[in-house]
């Protein structure tokens, strides 16, 4: 796929391209694989993710990298919040051990806004890290997507 390839489901968005687009970008993320999911923003996509800021797709992809050394058997669900016509607002949840082996459960929500192509091109995120026990965990599927038969967070009451 050529980097700057039309990514669907493109703008505008229904309720259901919306919502496809989510899933995507949590089966992207779930696959732990920077340079492919960044490959789903703009070459000068922006960032804020907590306090950090990236400018670029190369600055993403190693934020990426770095957030995935750190984070831990990383795994991510995704809801659709809200969406207009390029922009879609999203919650979710994602629990992780660090090198000590804390469990965390992060929460957040995110506001993503599209270029015409699909390409996000802006992605604003804020993060909350609850330190939890392992016993606590409720994502409990292989490395990876999450299959189509787990629950949501809403379904998890998340």
């Amino acid at each position: 796929m050529p980097v700057d390839a039309p990514r669907p489901p493109l703008p505008p968005f229904t309720r259901e391209t919306a919502a496809l687009k989510v899933r995507l970008a949590e089966d992207g993320w779930n696959s732990r694989d920077p340079h492919k999911v960044s490959l789903a923003y703009t070459v000068d996509t922006q960032w804020r993710n907590r306090a950090e800021f990236v400018h670029s797709r190369e600055q993403a992809e190693a934020f990426l990298a770095r957030k995935w050394n750190k984070e831990l058997q990383y795994r991510l669900i995704k809801e659709l919040w809200a969406f207009t016509d390029n922009r879609i607002a999203v919650r979710y949840a994602y629990e992780w051990h660090d090198d000590s082996g804390n469990w965390f459960r992060s929460y957040g929500n995110e506001n993503w806004e599209f270029d015409e192509n699909g390409l996000m091109a802006k992605r604003f995120a804020c993060i909350n890290d609850l330190p939890i026990q392992a016993s606590e965990r409720a994502f409990h599927w292989p490395q990876g997507r999450r299959p189509d038969d787990h629950p949501g967070l809403s379904d998890l009451g998340l």
